[in-house]
């Protein structure tokens, strides 16, 4: 307080200057009492006063007055750091980060530096606010100050330094400070857990001992979050042990945190351990442990432990009733999950947005995925939100029966709820809409994505290459490779599956070659089938055999079905017996391997063994997968079945068929036997030739969609010659684009031809 101003101040009323000093701190004071203390200190001529500006300043930001209180700041004429520091305090406690950096830089306008007492809180706004680079710069001034050594503020600083994500920064604070302690030391483990530097966390962990600074329970449950939640999930359980080892009693935080590692390691041994223990110490009445110890179980593929923990919960409540759906679903019990939560909604249990997540997860995971629809309709209509989790889960069953209507309806509503910005939203759009025949409807979506990660990438990649367009994905790799982004094993399965399309055998080596010579990726049994179909489609058989007889370990079943497949191709009767030998032995009780030796046998005239086939067929009990359509027409699907005689329509589907069939034949198409029961007369074969379930979703989607009207089907097996050839005739003869998505890929029919030319 200055001289010149005492006797100014001697003129004020003592009960203003203590109000003023009261009201600071008391918020019971009135507002009225402030204005009239400021309308006194003008008349009295002291309101340049420092000392009592600031402590007017206090009094009108706790009203928050602050426009008032800034009115006051730029009348003094030289305002004291005192003065600024008053109004910076009041705005960051309110929350009003923008407001107190331009505080600051008028403060920093009039030459006056931050002091010990400033700088704490502009840490914490450039911490709130993510302001790196201004955060960065007030470092700087505390340097030229002498402050960067000062607790308090080393303290804030490294904080400030977490929150923006600056690690190294963060560190070399840290490693300065004169006066650690275990919260500090807890944040910069948590943060090294959560980018699984496990090295790092030893190393902190080791100083943390010879500084005499030790970690609490806290800490170690920090550490086990930070590396759960970034996936690093070995890490857990090793910090885990370690814990363990030390003396410390894991509490339910502790428990709770490392069972999604272990559920995610499949270390079902190291489960049931922790399992033990759970129950020694009384923790199974805790909530959130039975969740994690479900999900733990579901994850390892335990049903029973699912279950019989589930029943040894007493109260239905939300979480554990999630984990037990999810973990019903996950092991394909999706009729159970369906059920359980029937049950849930009959019992007027709260359900959240997670509960409605996780049946529509599992539907759609299951193949239930007009079930999926249903359940997410239902989810809006008892008023709950979808999130940035919900979008995810429901459009792949858009994507799987190739519900058009119902993903553009979901997209919709993601650009409502502003979620397009959300990675996962994006890259599961993009893959509905490939697999819904719109693959350049997932372009657009790609490149309106602000922020792309590399499962965006993946996504499109995999769009192009369902569709046989291989160059499209050369080029989307070329792209990625200008990116920081480094592909993975995903990237070059839709590579080398591209090339597989349309015959690339020399790109296809190179990617191949490129994925451990240049990216260290060492490739998979997806890779070598993939490799197995590119050669067998260009007719090297035989160097697709030896390549399996190559590989490193063993080959699966994907891996001879590839081969299988590429000798229906080249009508390779040898090789064909040896992939389906292998194959009788890994699955012997799928039909699909006799039907497709079978079909080989009748395309070389070898009626016996063909007899040969259908005998060990009957005799194991096992029957050839009926094949099966979806179309939508109306925002509805509708599912058409092989030789099916019971739909509502069959007299119009059959005489449409007639129809088509009749232009066919004067235009000298005959149907291709090969495709159909061979010990029946040929009138009855062709009738099962338009009994195949494609055939009667493309004409159910002529008669009940406008002409020119796009039609989209999915089917349940690969489509057969016959149909490829009438539905080829039928897009010219009617006028329409058909997509067909089969096991394989994507057939698009326009005017006659097919976007596969005839290969596949």
């Amino acid at each position: 307080m200055t001289k010149q101003v005492l006797p100014l101040i001697e003129k004020i009323p003592q009960s203003i200057v203590g109000f003023l000093e009261s009201s600071s701190y008391h918020w019971s004071s009135s507002l009225s009492k402030t204005t009239q203390a400021h309308a006194r200190i003008l008349k009295s001529g002291a309101q340049n006063d420092g000392y009592i500006s600031a402590k007017l300043i206090a009094s009108y930001s706790n009203y928050n007055c602050f426009n008032d209180a800034d009115l006051v700041l730029q009348s003094i004429p030289d305002p004291t750091i005192y003065s600024f520091s008053s109004l910076i305090y009041a705005l960051t406690k309110a929350k009003l980060f923008t407001q107190s950096i331009g505080v600051f830089s008028r403060m920093f306008s009039h030459g006056l530096i931050p002091d010990s007492h400033v700088l704490p809180n502009l840490f914490k706004v450039c911490a709130e606010l993510s302001a790196f680079k201004v955060g960065k710069q007030i470092h700087c001034v505390s340097c030229v100050s002498g402050l960067d050594m000062d607790a308090f503020a080393q303290g804030s600083m490294f904080h400030m330094y977490m929150r923006c994500g600056r690690m190294g920064d963060a560190r070399k604070v840290f490693d300065r400070m004169s006066d650690k302690d275990v919260v500090t030391c807890s944040a910069l483990l948590c943060a090294y857990a959560r980018k699984g530097c496990l090295e790092e966390v030893v190393r902190i962990l080791s100083e943390m001992e010879s500084s005499g600074i030790e970690a609490n329970i806290v800490s170690w449950n920090g550490i086990l979050s930070g590396f759960n939640r970034s996936g690093y999930h070995k890490e857990a359980v090793v910090m885990f042990q370690k814990i363990h080892h030390l003396g410390f009693c894991p509490d339910q935080v502790t428990v709770s945190s490392v069972l999604p590692s272990v559920g995610d390691s499949e270390m079902l041994n190291m489960g049931r351990l922790i399992h033990g223990y759970v129950i020694k110490q009384g923790l199974l009445k805790d909530k959130c442990v039975i969740s994690a110890m479900i999900d733990m179980y579901g994850k390892s593929g335990h049903v029973y432990g699912i279950i019989s923990l589930f029943n040894q919960f007493e109260m239905m409540e939300a979480g554990v009733c999630n984990a037990y759906i999810t973990g019903l679903s996950r092991n394909g019990l999706v009729d159970k999950a369906l059920e359980m939560f029937e049950l849930f909604k009959e019992q007027k249990m709260e359900l959240n947005v997670v509960s409605w997540t996780s049946i529509i997860a599992g539907c759609a995971q299951n193949g239930k995925d007009i079930e999926a629809l249903e359940l997410f309709r239902e989810m809006q209509v008892a008023g709950v939100k979808p999130n940035h989790v919900t979008i995810p889960s429901m459009l792949p069953a858009c994507g799987n029966i190739a519900a058009l209507g119902h993903g553009r309806s979901t997209h919709g509503f993601a650009v409502r709820v502003h979620l397009l910005d959300n990675v996962h939203v994006g890259s599961a759009l993009i893959d509905m809409y490939a697999k819904c025949g719109r693959i350049n409807l997932s372009q657009i979506v790609f490149n309106m994505m602000p922020t792309k990660n590399l499962v965006c990438w993946n996504s499109l990649m995999n769009g192009f290459s369902m569709h046989g367009k291989a160059k499209e994905v050369m080029s989307i790799f070329e792209s990625l490779m200008r990116t920081r982004l480094k592909p993975d094993f995903i990237s070059f399965t839709s590579l080398l599956s591209a090339c597989g399309q349309v015959g690339l055998t020399d790109e296809g080596w190179k990617y191949f070659k490129m994925m451990s010579e240049e990216y260290g990726i060492k490739p998979r049994l997806e890779h070598y089938s993939c490799m197995v179909n590119l050669l067998g489609r260009a007719g090297k058989l035989q160097e697709a055999y030896d390549l399996i007889k190559e590989m490193p370990f063993e080959p699966d079943s994907c891996v001879w079905g590839a081969l299988l497949n590429s000798c229906r191709l080249q009508n390779n009767v040898d090789l064909a017996e040896i992939a389906a030998e292998k194959l009788f032995h890994l699955e012997p009780e799928n039909p699909g391997t006799y039907v497709l030796l079978s079909n080989i046998y009748a395309a070389k005239g070898m009626w016996t063994e063909v007899d040969s086939i259908r005998n060990k067929m009957e005799s194991l009990g096992l029957k050839k997968n009926p094949g099966c359509s979806w179309i939508q027409v109306k925002n509805r699907v509708y599912t058409l079945l092989a030789g099916d005689k019971s739909h509502p329509q069959i007299d119009q589907i059959t005489e449409k068929m007639d129809e088509i069939s009749k232009e066919m034949r004067k235009s000298g198409h005959r149907p291709n036997l090969d495709f159909a029961l061979h010990d029946v007369e040929e009138q009855e074969q062709e009738q099962m030739l338009w009994g195949h379930s494609e055939k009667l979703a493309v004409v159910f989607g002529l008669l009940n969609t406008p002409d020119g009207t796009p039609l989209q089907v999915i089917k349940n097996l690969r489509i057969c010659g016959d149909c490829h050839a009438v539905i080829k005739f039928i897009s010219s003869y009617a006028g329409r684009e058909i997509f067909i998505r089969d096991t394989n890929r994507f057939h698009h029919f326009k005017d006659g031809i097919c976007s596969c030319g005839d290969f596949w």
